[in-house]
This record gives structure tokens, C-alpha cells and sequence, in this order.
């Protein structure tokens, strides 16, 4: 059995120290606001504190992927923006590069556990926000199996062996990232000892570990601002989800079924789900192919706690799957994702299909800079500058954007962007440099309706 697809959670936490609060269960059902029907969820409990920092079609193959998505044509874009002035398109495409975060990096490893080699192993990166093992090889007795957890054994992930003689599925995988700066790899003998002990070449290979920046790392290796990455307008008017609770119910409950996303290891982007259907929307520029959908984590609740505060919800993580579709001048993916049935109760997101007007109040939540979720757009006032400058803005292609001084970081990339009004999205987001921008809905709806 894949590596990947053989895994089953024992139990989930954020990192390393004790829980506080209790699950419940929170069920908002109206709001006196502007009457908008607000959603019901599971609220997890809450950890202790933790550092966070061309169109497809289904089925094709890895080979025919990765071709369409690098060689979609890009329309010239001779922009636009509040003031009239043209938009340097060639700042929109390192925006749009940059969207796709760094938030951690690579180590090289060498330990082998198995049978004949010791069968637990400590992996420790003081700081760390999170530790990601690669495993280069897993071949183990029929009946073993691994597991990857957190020091204290609160998130932990089985992984079963593989079936002996299976040389159709790939031996080498990312395990799921453990939360926090330190994950326990231990080798589970079930197949028996006698037959393990004369087996010595069999094994489990950590060849490298992907851990995540501190936030001190993350601070130090941020590049001074050039106007073109994803860009904080002003001062920084979005707040933690949570914070909307009680004065935007319907915003925080819209908020659920954003999620972020961790891409091979070391890269970040905000994703979320569409629709009823097992569906998820980033960009393009976040990944176009289902060989990275399938090495993506997807966290739904990754959330503050307290509006304020430094607890956090305990996430949901399911791994990304297949890419359904991919367009790099809308720049959309449209990909679904494994274990639907766990994330389902976050909720989903609607396109609207009509192309907001000029000063319509938005708002955008998203995982900047891979913090927990936040929202850009102020409630009960008029809303800053979150609304729309532009309905009618240049992105890579003619009209194909609406612009707004929403606030966004790197990470924010594949964030919707959604109307006050309608509670829909009306844009995806992924364009810095102030004004922001999205992609409109209402013309990626246009190519992925037959899908949703």
C-alpha cells in the first residue's frame, strides 16, 4: 500500500504543550446585522502556544500536468490602477512568485530504523514551528507499521508497511508534518520478532527533514519590501479570525473553510474549499500539477484561540490529491483533497458571478505569512481601505482583476476575496504592490463550472 495513502491519524494537537479548554460544539444560526444565515461547526480544543510564522483536463498525466501548466499563454497586461497610471506587469508576475511563501527549509539526515537498527529516533530542531520527515525507503514485515508524533504523543500519525512485492507504488514520501520543533519516529514490530531479527535489510530511511522557520528565522530571512510582493497597505487593518466572532459571525463562519497550505515541505499558500463537492481553489502560481497537490498538507482551523491571544485551535490536516484543473493567466487551481469526510464541516465558499461595483466593501481571510487564520477588512465601519478600487483591473490579461488595499503578506496567495454584500467571493486573490488584486469569479467561473 502507498506510503502516503496507508495513513491513519491516532490523534490530533497543536504542538507540544498541554491542552486547554474542551471540544464543543458552536452553532450560530442568525445574526440581527444584515440578516445573513450563519453556519454551524466543531470547535476542537485549543493548544497551548505555538510558533507560527491553460485548462486541465481530469485525469491527465504527471508528463502532460506539468507541460500544460508551464506553457499556458499569457496575455499582455497594460494595467491599471486607482489613480489611472499603468501597471508594471513585470512586478505583478514577481508578485505573484512571491505569493508562494518560504516558510521552512531543508536538512539533510541519515537514520535508519528498523530491525536490526535501533527502532525509535528523537528529530529536534529547537524553535522549529514545525518537523517534516522524508522517508527514502520503507520496507518492513507485513504487519509493521511507524509512527510519526509530537514529543508528548498528542499528534501522531501511523503509517502501515507497504505490501512486499508492491513495485508499482512509490517507496519514497513526506510523512505529515508534526507541529512544534520535535517529532518521534518509532518502528512498530507486528509481524513478529523472530522473522523482524532475521531480516536486517529491511528498514525505514529518514534521508532529510523539512522543518519550519521560527518565527525569529522567518523575521531574518524576509526581504526588505520592494512594492511588488503581496503587500500590507498602510497600516495593517486585518485581525485574528476569532476577533469576528461576535461582531461578524457570518465573516468567521466563512473564514472555516479557508485553510492553509504547506507544499512540499518548506512553501506556503492559502487555499479553500468551493463548493459542496470535494473541491479546493489556490493559484496557479501555488502549485499547478497533482505530483505537488499530492505532497501538500491542507490545515483547516488553523486559528487563534482568543482574538489576541496566542493559543490556537488544534488543525485538521488532510493531504492535497488531484488536480482537476489549472489555468496560469486566471491563475486558478482547482484540486481536490484526501480524507473530504473529515473537512467537510468547515463549511465551503460560493463564486459570485457578478463582477462587483467600485467601492463595494470586501473582506479576505487568509494565513499570511502562515500565521493562523486572519481577516483583512474592518466590520462595523466603513471598511478602510478593503474595498474595491477597480472592478475593471489589469492582472495577466486585460479586465481580468478587481483591485483593493485590502491587506496581505506571502502566504496570502490563493486567498478569496469575498463581497460584504453577497458574503460570495468575488475574487481570487493573488497580486501584491497596493493596490492588491484577484483574479474576478466571475471569469474563473466561467472554466471551472462544470466542475463544482
Amino acid at each position: 500500500m502507498d506510503l502516503r495513502r496507508a495513513v491513519s491519524i491516532v490523534a490530533g494537537a497543536c504542538a507540544a504543550l498541554a491542552l486547554v479548554g474542551t471540544a464543543g460544539a458552536v452553532a450560530w444560526t442568525q445574526t440581527g446585522d444584515e440578516g445573513r444565515t450563519v453556519g454551524t461547526w466543531q470547535e476542537p480544543a485549543a493548544a497551548a502556544p505555538t510558533p507560527v510564522a491553460v485548462q486541465q483536463p481530469v485525469g491527465a498525466t504527471s508528463e502532460t500536468r506539468k507541460a500544460a501548466g508551464t506553457k499556458a499563454a499569457e496575455a499582455p497586461a497594460a494595467g491599471g490602477s486607482r489613480d489611472g497610471g499603468a501597471r508594471d506587469h513585470e512586478s505583478a508576475v514577481k508578485a505573484a512568485e512571491d505569493g508562494r511563501q518560504k516558510i521552512g527549509e531543508l536538512v539533510s539526515a541519515d537514520k535508519l530504523l528498523g530491525y536490526r537498527a535501533p527502532h525509535r529516533e528523537v528529530f529536534r530542531y529547537p524553535g522549529a514551528s514545525y518537523v517534516k520527515l522524508h522517508f527514502s525507503r520503507m520496507t518492513m514485515v507485513p504487519g509493521d507499521y511507524v509512527t510519526v508524533s509530537d514529543a508528548a504523543g498528542k499528534e501522531s500519525y501511523r503509517y502501515d508497511a507497504p505490501k512486499l512485492l508492491d513495485t508499482a507504488t512509490p517507496n519514497d514520501r513526506w510523512a505529515m508534518s508534526i507541529t512544534g520543533d520535535t517529532a518521534v519516529l518509532e518502528v512498530h514490530r507486528g509481524g513478529g520478532a523472530l522473522l523482524s531479527s532475521l531480516l536486517g535489510r529491511l528498514g525505514v530511511h529518514v534521508d532529510q527533514v523539512a522543518k519550519g522557520f521560527s518565527p525569529q528565522e522567518r523575521a531574518a530571512r524576509t526581504p526588505q519590501r520592494t512594492g511588488r510582493e503581496e503587500s500590507v497597505c498602510g497600516g495593517d487593518e486585518s485581525s485574528d479570525a476569532v476577533c469576528y466572532r461576535s461582531a461578524d459571525p457570518v465573516a468567521y463562519t466563512r473564514s472555516k473553510a479557508v485553510a492553509r497550505l504547506l507544499i512540499n515541505g518548506t512553501e506556503l499558500c492559502t487555499g479553500w474549499r468551493i463548493g459542496t463537492k470535494n473541491r479546493m481553489l489556490t493559484n496557479n502560481h501555488c502549485f499547478d500539477n497533482s505530483d505537488d497537490a499530492y505532497e501538500t498538507e491542507v490545515w483547516f482551523n488553523y486559528q487563534c484561540a482568543k482574538c489576541g491571544g496566542y493559543d490556537v485551535f488544534r488543525p485538521t490536516k488532510v493531504w492535497g490529491d488531484t488536480v482537476i484543473a489549472t489555468n496560469h493567466v486566471y491563475d486558478y487551481t482547482l484540486f481536490t483533497v484526501e480524507k473530504f469526510a473529515s473537512v467537510r464541516k468547515f463549511g465551503f465558499l460560493t463564486l459570485d458571478t457578478g463582477r462587483p461595483a467600485r467601492g463595494q466593501e470586501l473582506y479576505v481571510p487568509q494565513h499570511p505569512a502562515g500565521e493562523p487564520t486572519r481577516i483583512a477588512g474592518r466590520h462595523g465601519e466603513k471598511a478602510g481601505t478593503c474595498a474595491v478600487a477597480d472592478n475593471a483591473f489589469d492582472g495577466y490579461a486585460q479586465d481580468s482583476d478587481v483591485s483593493y488595499y485590502c491587506d496581505t503578506e506571502g502566504g496570502s496567495s490563493g486567498s478569496p476575496v469575498l463581497s460584504r454584500k453577497t458574503d460570495k467571493v468575488v475574487a481570487l486573490h493573488h497580486f501584491g504592490g497596493c493596490p492588491n488584486s484577484g483574479v474576478r469569479a466571475d471569469l474563473i467561473y466561467k472554466r471551472i463550472k462544470s466542475y463544482i
